[in-house]
This record gives C-alpha cells, sequence and structure tokens, in this order.
C-alpha cells in the first residue's frame, strides 16, 4: 500500500509572530523536523501545504494555500486533491508538531483497520488528534472540513468510521515561541 504524507503547514503563525515554520528546531527548522520523520516513515510522495512565502524542503512536492486565513480545513483540502490516483491512503501530519515521533506514525500505519477507512492517534485522555490515516475512500471527508479544525469534528462524528490507535500523548503543536522553548528543553 502506498501511503503519501500531507503535512499541513500553512497557518499565519499570528501567535508566534514571525513564520514558525521556519523556527529552529534540532539542526534544522521545525518544517524540516516533519518532513524528515515523514520520509524516515516511507511516505511518498511528502505533500506540504504552505504559504504562499515559505519554499518547501528538498523532497516534498509544494501545494500553496494563498489563503491561509481561511483556517486548517482548506490546507486539509489541498492536500488531500493533491494526492496521486495511484496512492491509496494519505497520512496527515501538522507542520507545528516537530516531534511527532516514527514509532506513533508506524503505529497508526500498522493499525488494523477492519472496514473502517480511518485511523487516528488518541491520547491516554481520550483527545483524537493527528496523525490520522485516511484510506483513498474517506479523501471525499476532507471536503466536510469547515474553519481552523480540520478532521476534528468529524472524526467526533464519524466514530463509527474510524479506528484508534493509543499513542500515550500527542506530539505537542508549537503555537508560541513560548511552546518551542519548552519543546527543546524536553
Amino acid at each position: 500500500m502506498q501511503v503519501a504524507a500531507v503535512i499541513l503547514a500553512a497557518g499565519a503563525s499570528t501567535r508566534f509572530g514571525s513564520p514558525k515554520q521556519l523556527a529552529r528546531f534540532g539542526a534544522g527548522t521545525m518544517l524540516e523536523a516533519v518532513v524528515a520523520r515523514a520520509r524516515e516513515a516511507g511516505l511518498r510522495p511528502i505533500i506540504l501545504v504552505l504559504p504562499p512565502t515559505i519554499a518547501a524542503p528538498r523532497d516534498a512536492v509544494p501545494v500553496v494555500n494563498a489563503r491561509p486565513e481561511d483556517g486548517l480545513s482548506r490546507s486539509l483540502r489541498l492536500g488531500i486533491e493533491a494526492v496521486p490516483a495511484e496512492v491509496n491512503a494519505a497520512l496527515v501530519l501538522l507542520g507545528d508538531q516537530p516531534t511527532v515521533s516514527l514509532e506513533t506514525i508506524r503505529l497508526i500505519l500498522a493499525a488494523p483497520r477492519g472496514d473502517r477507512p480511518i485511523v487516528a492517534a488518541v491520547s491516554a485522555i481520550g483527545e483524537t488528534a493527528p496523525p490520522v490515516l485516511l484510506m483513498r475512500e474517506a479523501f471525499g471527508l476532507a471536503a466536510d472540513a469547515t474553519g481552523d479544525e480540520g478532521l476534528r469534528s468529524i472524526l467526533r462524528e464519524r466514530r463509527d468510521a474510524v479506528t484508534t490507535v493509543a499513542v500515550g500523548e500527542h506530539a505537542p503543536d508549537v503555537d508560541t515561541p513560548a511552546d518551542l522553548a519548552a519543546l527543546r528543553r524536553r
């Protein structure tokens, strides 16, 4: 089964104060860290939804979201629409989660789905969040996403279509410089 990565990284970074995608993290940027994790997991192609002002790292297929103010749902739709027809599934990742683990990605990819077309990570406190695997038959659900929440409501409303995988805790989002500083101290 071929699985693409769809990395959502077109946010305006208003709380961060500068393009957080380019903030230094480890040996590169936050965005490069997420792309590297997708590469390590063998996801191909790596589709990266970006604002017009950010260039894609090597090996990534850029998809420009010219209206990031329309929210995460627009980026999700653009990313899913860019998945080539021959690809069976897409793993949705967030560009502001540079510590997403390879283990978590592998758990999501290896989860037995049965007839459920979605696999999502669930934390110990019951919160469902990315990474989320969408089989091709679930791609149409991206069209139902609205605002700045991506798949959150859809995952809640369509529980019958979702296999959940316990991951302990989710990789933290980086929304502010303080979030990034805390992540660096870990």
